[in-house]
């Protein structure tokens, strides 16, 4: 199967503080930016962060039950290989990362079972970023 590469333009209040977050503990490739937006080559996807006054959801996070855990909402991400995932854990990790949900396994031993973690980025825009062994069951029920 071959996705198009989707694009996603989100609200940032600390333009500055966002870009070093993107750039330098994912490290994103920057590409086109201004005064107020910067782009970025968020794993083939074009990910554009628009400075704006704070939002209602990053001024109060709203979650909804997942697995025992409080999943915040809306949140955005990507389906990682698991390898990828797991180096992209150790990664955050190694920049000091605040997870609201740390790594690990949701739905073990049940169809979907995938490897998850959830963090904000310094304006409260929620992420999260996911992995199964098996692709084929991403979207199985």
């Amino acid at each position: 199967m071959s996705l198009s590469p989707f694009h996603l333009a989100i609200p940032v209040y600390d333009l500055a503080a966002c870009r070093s977050f993107y750039g330098e503990v994912f490290g994103l490739e920057e590409g086109r930016s201004s005064a107020q937006w910067v782009d970025f080559n968020f794993y083939g996807h074009q990910l554009v962060i628009h400075e704006q006054p704070k939002t209602a959801s990053q001024e109060s996070v709203h979650s909804n039950p997942v697995d025992g855990h409080d999943v915040p909402v809306p949140h955005f991400g990507i389906v990682l290989q698991w390898e990828q995932w797991e180096a992209l854990a150790e990664r955050l990790r190694s920049f000091g990362t605040q997870f609201v949900i740390e790594p690990y396994i949701r739905f073990k031993g049940e169809v979907g079972e995938q490897a998850t973690m959830f963090l904000f980025d310094p304006c409260g825009n929620a992420l999260e970023f996911k992995a199964f062994k098996d692709m084929s069951l991403l979207f199985a029920k």
